[in-house]
C-alpha cells in the first residue's frame, strides 16, 4: 500500500496566513519542544544550530495474531521456530540548522542493537542479534502558518539506505545465515517522508499534533520493500515552574506488509521470515517530562524522558507484540 501525502494540499490553504517569524512563541519554556519521541516537531531561528542525543529501548514479548495473544505452542504448530521476545536499543545523534527563519534542516543517524530469543519445536532455545548503524534520516521543516499562538510546518524528508540488510548470525540450521526482516538494520531503499506538524502554546499549557507518511520506493537489492507507514499523534504538555514540564501523548500508526521477499528466508520456518506477517496497527499512550536548565553550568541544555505502552494493537501475525518502550534525550541549541 502507498499512502498518498495530503500535506501539500493542507499547506496550500494554511500558507495564505503565513507571517514573519513568531517571537510570541517562547522557546524559553520547557514545553516549547514536543515529547522526546516526537521527531521534526519544532523550528529554529535563522542561524541557529541544535545538537541532540537520544537513547531508546523497546521490549517485545508474546506473539499476537490480530488483537489476541497466542502461545508459543500455538505458533509452533505452523512453524518450526518461534520468537519468544525481542529487545531493541538505539542511540541516535541529531543535528538541526536553520539557514533562514523559513527553513530548518535536520539530520539523524541511529546506531542500534537488536536481540531476539527463539524456541524450536524440540524445545531448543537460541538467541540472534544484530548491531550497527541504521538508515540516515534527513528532513526539511518549512513553516506554512503562524498565528498569535500556533505554528504549522511541513515535514519533507526521507532516509538514505545506510543501514545493513545483510545481517547474519548462527542458528540451529547453520552458521552465518541471513537474519529475517525485523533483525535487519535498514530498509535497503531510498525512502520518503511527508508530513504536517502543529504546535500551539497557551498560557498554562501547550499542545501539538503531527501526521506523517513514510514511503519506501521500489525494492532493495535483495528483492523486497518494507511496508509503508502512516502515523498520527497528538500531545499535551503542562509547565511545572520555569524549567520543568510534564506531558502525555497519544500515537496511532498503521503499517503494511512487506512487498516482495528475501530469497534466503523460508517463510514457513519462522514467522519473522514471512513477508505477509509484518503489517499491523497500534495506538500508544506515553507520559514524559522535559527539563530546560536556566542557570548553572548546564544553562540552555534540555533533558527529556518518555515512557509508554500500547493500549491497542492489531497485528498481521503471528508477530511479536510491543510491551513497552522508553526514550531519554539531550538537546542543546546555539
Amino acid at each position: 500500500m502507498k499512502f498518498l501525502p495530503i500535506c501539500a494540499v493542507v499547506a496550500a490553504i494554511l500558507f495564505q496566513s503565513q507571517a514573519s517569524f513568531a517571537d510570541f512563541y517562547r522557546t524559553d519554556r520547557p514545553d516549547s519542544h514536543a515529547p522526546v519521541r516526537v521527531m521534526g516537531d519544532h523550528l529554529h531561528k535563522q542561524g541557529e544550530w541544535m545538537t541532540s542525543y537520544r537513547y531508546s529501548y523497546m521490549f517485545m514479548g508474546e506473539n499476537r495474531v490480530g488483537t489476541d495473544n497466542v502461545s508459543d505452542a500455538s505458533v509452533l504448530r505452523d512453524f518450526m521456530i518461534t520468537p519468544t521476545h525481542m529487545s531493541m536499543q538505539m542511540h541516535t545523534a541529531g543535528l538541526m540548522y536553520a539557514p533562514s527563519d523559513d527553513l530548518t534542516l535536520s539530520l539523524m543517524l541511529p546506531v542500534m542493537r537488536k536481540d531476539m530469543e527463539h524456541i524450536t519445536r524440540t524445545g531448543l532455545t537460541f538467541r540472534t542479534n544484530s548491531e550497527g548503524i541504521g538508515d540516515l534520516k534527513y528532513a526539511a521543516l518549512l513553516p506554512v502558518r503562524r498565528t498569535d499562538t500556533a505554528v504549522w510546518h511541513l515535514n519533507i524528508g526521507g532516509s538514505a539506505p545506510t543501514g545493513s540488510i545483510n545481517e547474519i548470525d548462527d542458528i540451529p540450521l547453520g552458521k552465518g545465515k541471513r537474519l529475517p526482516y525485523p533483525m535487519q538494520l535498514g530498509s535497503g531503499t531510498w525512502d520518503s517522508q511527508f508530513g504536517l506538524t502543529m504546535n500551539e502554546q497557551l498560557e498554562y499549557f501547550s499542545w501539538g499534533a503531527q501526521a506523517l507518511a513514510n514511503i519506501h520506493w521500489g525494492h532493495n537489492r535483495i528483492g523486497y520493500s518494507l511496508g509503508d507507514e502512516f502515523q498520527a499523534q497528538t500531545w499535551i504538555a503542562v509547565p511545572v515552574g520555569d524549567e520543568l514540564s510534564i506531558s502525555g501523548r497519544l500515537d496511532y500508526r498503521i503499517w503494511s506488509n512487506i512487498d516482495g521477499n528475501d530469497p534466503a528466508q523460508i517463510s514457513t520456518l519462522v514467522p519473522t521470515a514471512d513477508p505477509d506477517s509484518r503489517g499491523g496497527k497500534r495506538i500508544d499512550l506515553s507520559i514524559g517530562v522535559n527539563l530546560l536548565c536556566k542557570s548553572g553550568p548546564l544553562q540552555g541544555h534540555r533533558f527529556a524522558f518518555e515512557i509508554g505502552t500500547p493500549v491497542f494493537e492489531n497485528l498481521d501475525g503471528p508477530q511479536l507484540s510491543t510491551d513497552w518502550f522508553t526514550t531519554v534525550g539531550w538537546q542543546k541549541a546555539f
